[in-house]
């Protein structure tokens, strides 16, 4: 009977424990990462998007594979009928955009409490940042580290353009307002060639 209960515990423990992290988040992985993230790094910054942290499973914004790259993606190319999805995250680059993170690690699989306590940790990472990169628009991706940014924007002594669009995540109606939102922004801060441009400049 005890050995029963024994395993039990073990299989529970075993593996992706509760709060474990993924193989591919873990050691050289998340600086690999960190890497990635820096090689797109503008010379200089038009527009800063702060997310909240990287997901938990591993997915990345700079990997192209999260649903947060889609979502920014497809707005750009809703503003811009001259980018190419293909070549996205070098246009991201080209236009001064670049995106960070408050937290540099998973936050999403944490208690609320534990949760914040790790936002407001990522203040003085996240004022570091922005001291060194200077840019003119702030875009806060989720609303829930308002205070965070708020704090860390302050300490950077930064002023400028903020926008707060909700999350475009599972919600199609979020997804939507952060269109509406952002692509006015977009075609205002950021500018790219016309096509017509463009084929004048190939002939």
């Amino acid at each position: 009977m005890d050995s029963r209960k024994g395993s039990k515990v073990n299989s529970k423990t075993s593996g992706r424990a509760a709060g474990a992290l993924p193989s591919d988040l873990t050691g050289d992985s998340l600086r690999e990462r960190e890497a990635l993230r820096r090689r797109y790094k503008p010379d200089e910054v038009r527009i800063l998007f702060i997310g909240e942290a990287p997901p938990r499973s591993g997915r990345f914004f700079y990997r192209g594979n999260s649903g947060l790259y889609r979502a920014v993606r497809d707005t750009f190319l809703t503003a811009f009928s001259t980018l190419t999805a293909d070549k996205f995250l070098e246009s991201f680059q080209a236009s001064g955009c670049y995106l960070v993170d408050l937290c540099g690690q998973p936050v999403d699989h944490l208690l609320p409490k534990v949760r914040a306590t790790i936002c407001s940790d990522g203040e003085g990472r996240l004022e570091h940042a922005v001291r060194c990169l200077r840019p003119k628009v702030v875009v806060t991706l989720v609303r829930s580290i308002r205070g965070s940014v708020e704090q860390a924007l302050a300490k950077a002594r930064w002023s400028g353009i903020r926008l707060e669009p909700p999350y475009p995540g599972r919600w199609k109606h979020h997804r939507v307002e952060f269109q509406r939102q952002l692509v006015p922004l977009l075609m205002e801060t950021l500018s790219f060639p016309s096509r017509q441009s463009q084929t004048e400049r190939r002939n």
